[in-house]
């Protein structure tokens, strides 16, 4: 498995951004000692979103996505998004938006075998992360084919929340509840067009404050008919040891092909007597 960090010029950021990719490109058959992947396989991607205060390095660090992405021949991208939640800020050059819906495709298209198509290219994301997959997921719905939040901060705009933190996030709350900042408000809008409609997974632990804005969106797209599969645990909190479990039901959610591992650091075959 090449794990490998990219520092490319932003356009939308107007910076130079860092990110991780996961990219099952060197797996190794044992016998023959030849690569596995056939020259010219364009591998199936998931843009992976960290949460509040992480970075780049975020999930690498705190879950096995890498050994179960090669597992399953899925290149995963991992960008910085700061504290944005991964949407349009307030100072020039801050366009996470197109950042992550638009640009971070693109760009990594012409620099890995990654494919063009919907249905191989995902977003999922945790907590900050998971409000930014939701959200992005349903605008940029044309590129991405599957979305899933785990314990997504989906309370932005919820009545009940008041946070100062999330206040400064936007200008006027109230007005940006209108706007497809809102992801209910996105699925309205998506639904009045002609645009793909994602598959949604949710999760979220029952121990976790963030477990009723989370059963409201679920309901709420599930009354708008969209495809929800939802997942939640009776004692889980917000942290890394729930994110290291659902990531994996994740990449089992997604339509993934499995693969044997090939030969990679310290694998041993012992002859068979």
């Amino acid at each position: 498995m090449a794990l490998i960090q990219v520092n490319y010029l932003s356009r939308a950021l107007f910076r130079t951004v860092t990110l991780n990719v996961v990219l099952p490109a060197d797996k190794l058959d044992y016998e023959a000692v030849e690569y596995i992947n056939p020259e010219g396989k364009k591998f199936k991607t998931l843009y992976l979103l960290h949460g509040l205060l992480g970075n780049y390095t975020d999930w690498i660090s705190g879950t096995r996505i890498q050994r179960w992405a090669e597992e399953r021949n899925l290149a995963v991208v991992m960008p910085s998004g700061d504290n944005s939640f991964y949407v349009k800020g307030k100072m020039p050059f801050d366009d996470y938006d197109t950042f992550i819906g638009s640009e971070l495709p693109e760009v990594c298209r012409r620099m890995f075998p990654l494919s063009e198509k919907r249905e191989d290219t995902y977003i999922a994301g945790l907590s900050m992360g998971g409000y930014g997959a939701i959200r992005n997921g349903i605008v940029y719905s044309d590129t991405f084919s599957h979305v899933a939040g785990l314990s997504a901060a989906v309370h932005l705009f919820d009545d009940e929340t008041e946070r100062e933190f999330e206040n400064d996030l936007f200008e006027d709350r109230e007005k940006a509840a209108k706007t497809d900042l809102n992801p209910m408000v996105a699925y309205d809008e998506l639904l009045t067009s002609d645009r793909w409609k994602p598959r949604f997974y949710l999760c979220c632990g029952k121990c976790d404050d963030l477990y009723g804005t989370n059963v409201k969106l679920r309901d709420y797209l599930i009354s708008k008919g969209a495809d929800v599969t939802w997942n939640e645990d009776e004692k889980a909190s917000h942290d890394w040891d729930y994110w290291d479990t659902e990531i994996k039901k994740v990449l089992d959610w997604l339509p993934l092909e499995k693969s044997d591992m090939g030969l990679g650091s310290g694998n041993v075959k012992l002859k068979e007597e």
